[in-house]
């Protein structure tokens, strides 16, 4: 069982940091660009833990409790 809690912990994270380094990247990757490798990867952290520990991950988690909430199933 803690296995299984340990993968959908994992699985939501994921969904979160994925999108979020990509676009990111997108957005500041040509200004954070002439930055050697420790400072990008510092202000990536720095902006991105923060937003994925206190945004992103209760976001998720939101949305997966509406979408398997018993109310929101439709009854036939």
């Amino acid at each position: 069982m803690k296995t299984k809690m340990k993968l959908i912990a994992s699985l939501k994270i994921w969904a979160v940091i994925y999108p979020s380094i990509t676009l990111f990247l997108y957005l500041f990757g040509d200004v954070l660009s002439p930055l050697p490798l420790y400072q990008r990867t510092l202000i990536l952290t720095l902006s991105l833990v923060p937003w994925i520990v206190f945004v992103g991950v209760p976001f998720v988690d939101s949305v997966i409790r509406f979408v398997s909430s018993p109310n929101n199933k439709e009854t036939r």
